[in-house]
């Protein structure tokens, strides 16, 4: 291989890595908690709670 084909290459994988880990690092949202009808979620005691009424 020549050195060109060699720095490419180099290049190539160095900027894959970069914006995979770049891409995991932003953009995450809050974890939503899913309760069953009739429940809804109580942050105080982390946990679902019925619904009363």
């Amino acid at each position: 291989m020549t050195i060109k084909t060699l720095l490419t290459t180099a290049a190539l994988t160095l900027a894959t890595a970069t914006s995979s880990f770049a891409s995991c690092q932003w953009g995450h949202e809050e974890a939503k908690m899913t309760c069953a009808t009739g429940t809804v979620y109580d942050a105080d005691s982390n946990s679902c709670k019925v619904v009363s009424g």
